[in-house]
């Protein structure tokens, strides 16, 4: 239950200023790419999970990007896939008014944006276009094993973007 507190209580950035240290994992993605589902299926599993969205054009907060031991995940959808998601969601909120967010240039304008980030974060990326939220956990749980192996075996050690971004390739 823990994890799953953790979960609701970190959700898409809220009170990233606290103890978002404590997080095992950290998903980032731009709107509608499953952040939420993701962390709580992950925290069913006992993994604190957190998500803070990826916004383009806005500064990614430095308090988030100087944290050193929760495993970073990104997570990235084709654009059609994220206007067809985002429509439906402007529906259920009885929305009907077009806007950028839903615009397809704009749309793969913040994805490729997105990505650009993640590559120079040296981040895993996961693409969760054609996976089930099952999938997409399965595959952030082994990248968490290898983090966490990775803590354990560097422990005193302090991993360098370089290391990271090659830790990340080999995963890939």
């Amino acid at each position: 239950m823990d994890a799953v507190d953790y979960a609701l209580h970190h959700d898409d950035g809220q009170k990233s200023d606290r103890d978002l240290g404590k997080a095992d994992v950290i998903l980032v993605g731009v709107s509608r790419t499953s952040k939420t589902p993701t962390c709580i299926y992950l925290a069913n599993r006992g993994v604190k999970a957190a998500n803070v969205p990826y916004v383009p054009g806005v500064p990614f907060p430095e308090r988030v990007l100087d944290l050193k031991t929760p495993l970073f995940v990104a997570l990235t959808a084709s654009p059609d896939r994220l206007i067809d998601i985002r429509r439906n969601r402007l529906k259920q909120l009885g929305e009907r008014r077009e806007t950028d967010y839903l615009e397809p240039a704009h749309v793969e304008a913040e994805v490729a944006e997105a990505r650009k980030f993640y590559n120079r974060m040296g981040w895993p990326v996961i693409d969760v276009t054609r996976r089930s939220v099952e999938e997409t956990a399965a595959e952030i749980l082994s990248l968490l094993d290898h983090h966490r192996e990775a803590l354990a075996s560097n422990s005193g050690k302090e991993t360098t973007q370089q290391e990271k971004e090659s830790q990340c390739q080999k995963r890939n």
